[in-house]
């Protein structure tokens, strides 16, 4: 199949070829087809198969079809969880749109807001942001979306997993009732099908495998090792391997922040990227390890939606998450678009719980390598580590809303917002 057969527009053909695509991935040609129809589509695929372009470029067709006003207000909305994702959607927009009539935006927290409200006020047809600073704008009279005939939600489930559920409610109280809705992701939980439920109208189901797999370009590898040396067996890994390019994860922004400082003791190139820098630092810090200035980027889970770095050849997990789909999440920043990669973990006894759950969730045994000198005790305990900030609550269907909840959102307003709870949500907004 061909990105001819899809009903897509000369233009967008051509932009398409200029950015040297021949054939659409399986995502793309299951969903585009119904989104042009103007249905609404849940659509589960994994993270590096195309999914920005699978809801880009039919939005993109619709709305160049459609009557241009002079003023232009907001048609489409895409809201994602964080800055990084918005941005690198954001891009893609501009370049799939280089020969349409169609102005883009982004609008995310972390930055001065005045650049944003001015390219707001020149007139946007399409709006990707993250929902607190979507919210904070609407709150002072800056954005309206009496317009909006698209809703996306990228990455929806990891907005639950930050605590954006309410954030998501209100503003599909100020959304025109009559609208397309699209939801994409890498993972659909309970939790998401039951937000979908509330959302969207007669879904198209469209999946290009089957859910939480994992790559099959990758190659995943257990280290088992002491926690004491974890530290010691990374830098002896990236040195002796002469590694050049490599994506750490951690659990938490302090135990990033330690991690880098061992690396950059050691002699190794390393930043640190997580919620607590700003948005300056993590721009910086991800343009330095895309262009080869850094060889380490050590980050927390928040960025593992979002980065998209060609070829990356190295995923390390310094800790392994404890939500199993993290797993997916994080090593699918390797592997992309084909190409092959590998994705280590190191693994102490006290993860064994996290490894288990890995393990059935993506239906494979992981194979266990020992590297000498670092082997755990093997009586240590394989109690569970505290969870950090793990995510526990379970959210509600927003469909389903009390009328407490209803009360303080008015017509015109999102109304108060309530106390951050996450902050790594917060300096998303």
């Amino acid at each position: 199949m061909s990105f001819n057969s899809l009903g897509l527009s000369d233009a967008l053909l051509k932009a398409i070829s200029k950015k040297g695509y021949t054939t659409p991935s399986p995502i793309q040609q299951k969903a585009i087809p119904p989104i042009l129809e103007g249905k609404d589509v849940l659509a589960s695929a994994q993270t590096g198969t195309g999914k920005t372009a699978g809801f880009t470029l039919p939005i993109l067709q619709i709305l160049s079809q459609g009557k241009h006003l002079s003023h232009r207000p907001i048609r489409a909305l895409i809201l994602t969880p964080t800055r990084e994702l918005a941005a690198q959607i954001l891009a893609n927009i501009k370049e799939y749109s280089e020969f349409l009539e169609i102005r883009s935006a982004v609008i995310f927290g972390g930055v001065n807001q005045n650049p944003q409200v001015a390219q707001l006020r020149q007139g946007v047809d399409i709006l990707v942001a993250t929902p607190g600073r979507l919210i904070d704008l609407q709150n002072q009279g800056l954005v309206t979306l009496a317009k909006v005939e698209i809703l996306v939600l990228d990455e929806a489930d990891r907005m639950l997993d930050m605590g954006f559920l309410r954030d998501i409610e209100r503003i599909l109280k100020v959304l025109p009732s009559k609208r397309q809705n699209l939801m994409f992701s890498a993972t659909f939980s309970r939790d998401i099908k039951s937000l979908a439920m509330g959302i969207l109208h007669h879904p198209v189901q469209v999946e290009a495998t089957p859910e939480n797999t994992t790559v099959e370009a990758i190659i995943q590898k257990i280290y088992p090792c002491a926690k004491e040396k974890k530290t010691e067996l990374i830098i002896k890994l990236i040195t002796e391997g002469n590694w050049k390019q490599i994506l750490v994860f951690t659990r938490t922004k302090q135990g990033a922040n330690k991690l880098t400082e061992s690396m950059i003791g050691a002699g190794i190139k390393a930043a640190a990227i997580h919620g607590n820098k700003s948005q300056g630092a993590r721009t910086t810090a991800l343009a330095s390890f895309k262009n080869g200035s850094l060889t380490a980027l050590v980050a927390t889970d928040i960025a593992a939606r979002g980065l998209d770095i060609p070829l990356l050849p190295h995923v390390v997990n310094f800790e392994l998450p404890n939500i199993p789909e993290d797993y997916v999440h994080r090593i699918g920043r390797t592997g992309r678009a084909g190409a092959s990669g590998e994705a280590i973990s190191l693994f102490s006894p006290d993860e064994t719980v996290f490894l288990r759950d890995i393990e059935k969730l993506v239906g494979l045994k992981l194979p266990k390598e020992n590297i000498a000198g670092f082997e755990p005790d093997p009586n240590a305990s394989t109690e569970p580590i505290k969870q950090g900030q793990g995510r526990t609550q379970r959210f509600s269907n927003p469909a389903k809303s009390n009328s407490a909840n209803a009360n303080r959102t008015g017509n015109n307003s999102f109304g108060p917002r309530r106390p951050q709870q996450n902050n790594d949500r917060r300096s998303n907004r």
